[in-house]
């Protein structure tokens, strides 16, 4: 099979060069592969599946409609099936968009909600250009590449979003945050800054491809301030984050923000396709058929969609991904102190991400695997210098640069862990971060074989790639 998988299918493919395995069966975190083995599995469909592979809630809801004879397939007309699924995610959206919000099926895939998210703050407001930030990845259509990190001549103009280890001023923390920030504002304000009233803003509150990077909450509410007073639209990409993933049913409520879009898909479908865009309803100016989608009808994934949303809430789930991600990111952070090649452990809830760098780059630099990592080396500037976020201060440390991304060892650490029955996702600018994105559902059990498999596979990856 694989042979012939390599033969027929596309060049373009991508988790199947990584993971030569021939799935047969799955429940919860585990796989099962044609040859008898077993993984487990923390991919997760890119985040698709919060209760895991075939959770017996899900194949009920599933079987169910299956049973009563309902149409599967009935376009955008309402059915008893549709009607539960949109009131169960209106039960779980933020308070301030939820009383005033409207919502579009799209087509079945998270770029898909992008685009239409795109086209409406464009359609809502008259303007055109829309900003986005370094990093981000939205999907692999034409509107949601241009929003994405790797775009070419585009209509966006591209912002720093803040981050610690590789902070684009070479700060981290706070300071970066701030101004990452002011740099925003100033591209707004300035007349002569090339960047006209944009259409829309959109963020993703963790960004996942561009390496598990969450958006520290105080600049998140800067970014919702700056596009509230401007009349700019906050869109926000939960496509990775949403339904409990980092710890929040949606990942804007940690820092209290409420976007005026909201772009959905992955985890909402319960494991089957399906996407939507949620916006505030004076956004709702499009004529119909203004955007569509032959399979925005998918009533199998709505009911599974609804019975993934429901299981989430009444367990408890988010708060469980919370107390449980903390834990596996301080024991990750344990590991990262005997391993020089761990540059930084990061993430939020079940979202998790381990940057591997090469240590013999001869850079200095502080603890590994620190939440905010101390680095040595640096030039102190004197002068008023902005604070963290509102604060000022009179001497403003510059970080020496971080090691050199390792997207060799992460390879070599990726495979090492299918050798040992662990299913990881590398990401990351360099693909040099091994992302942990399991089903909410994980055991603490299974969340210790995790991090033993990883462990073990790193040790022997860094014996053989460093040789």
């Amino acid at each position: 099979m694989l042979r012939r998988q390599a033969a027929r299918e596309s060049a373009a493919r991508t988790y199947a060069r990584a993971l030569p395995i021939v799935p047969v069966r799955a429940r919860g975190l585990t796989i099962e592969g044609a040859d008898g083995s077993r993984y487990l599995d923390c991919l997760s469909g890119a985040g698709t599946l919060a209760l895991g592979h075939n959770h017996p809630v899900v194949l009920e809801a599933i079987r169910k409609v299956l049973d009563s004879g309902a149409p599967l397939h009935v376009l955008d007309l309402a059915t008893p099936v549709k009607d539960a699924f949109t009131t169960e995610l209106f039960d779980t959206l933020p308070r301030g968009l939820a009383d005033r919000a409207r919502i579009q099926f799209c087509g079945p895939a998270g770029t898909d909600a992008v685009e239409a998210a795109l086209k409406l703050v464009r359609s809502a407001t008259g303007r055109d250009g829309v900003l986005a930030f370094t990093g981000a990845y939205h999907g692999m259509t034409a509107g949601a590449l241009e929003v994405s990190g790797g775009a070419r001549d585009v209509r966006v103009a591209r912002l720093p979003y803040p981050q610690d280890y590789r902070c684009p001023f070479g700060l981290g923390g706070a300071h970066g945050a701030e101004l990452s920030a002011r740099w925003t504002e100033s591209l707004l304000e300035d007349t002569k800054s090339g960047v006209p009233a944009p259409a829309g803003m959109i963020l993703e509150p963790v960004q996942g491809e561009g390496g598990v990077l969450p958006a520290p909450d105080a600049w998140l509410r800067r970014m919702r301030e700056i596009t509230a007073a401007r009349g700019i639209p906050l869109i926000a990409d939960e496509v990775q984050t949403g339904v409990g993933r980092t710890g929040a049913f949606w990942a804007v409520e940690h820092s209290g923000v409420v976007p005026d879009v909201m772009v959905l898909s992955k985890a909402i479908g319960g494991s089957l396709p399906l996407a939507v865009v949620v916006y505030r309803d004076d956004l709702d100016v499009w004529p119909p058929g203004a955007h569509a989608g032959t399979f925005r009808g998918n009533q199998l994934a709505m009911a599974a969609g609804a019975a993934t949303l429901a299981y989430v809430r009444k367990n408890s789930l988010a708060e469980r991904a919370a107390t449980l991600g903390a834990r596996m990111l301080a024991q990750l952070r344990s590991l990262a102190a005997d391993h020089p090649c761990i540059g930084e452990v990061r993430g939020r809830g079940l979202m998790i991400g381990v940057e591997l760098v090469d240590p013999a780059s001869g850079t200095e630099q502080g603890p590994a695997g620190s939440p905010t990592p101390v680095r040595p080396a640096a030039t102190t500037l004197t002068g008023r210098v902005p604070g963290p976020l509102g604060s000022s201060s009179d001497d403003l440390s510059v970080a020496a640069q971080p090691h050199p991304p390792a997207p060799g060892l992460a390879a070599a650490v990726q495979s090492e862990c299918l050798r040992r029955g662990l299913i990881i996702e590398l990401g990351g600018r360099h693909s040099s971060v091994v992302r942990l994105l399991p089903p909410l559902t994980i055991t603490d059990e299974q969340a210790a074989a995790v991090l033993d498999r990883l462990a073990d596979a790193l040790a022997t990856a860094v014996r053989t790639h460093h040789g």
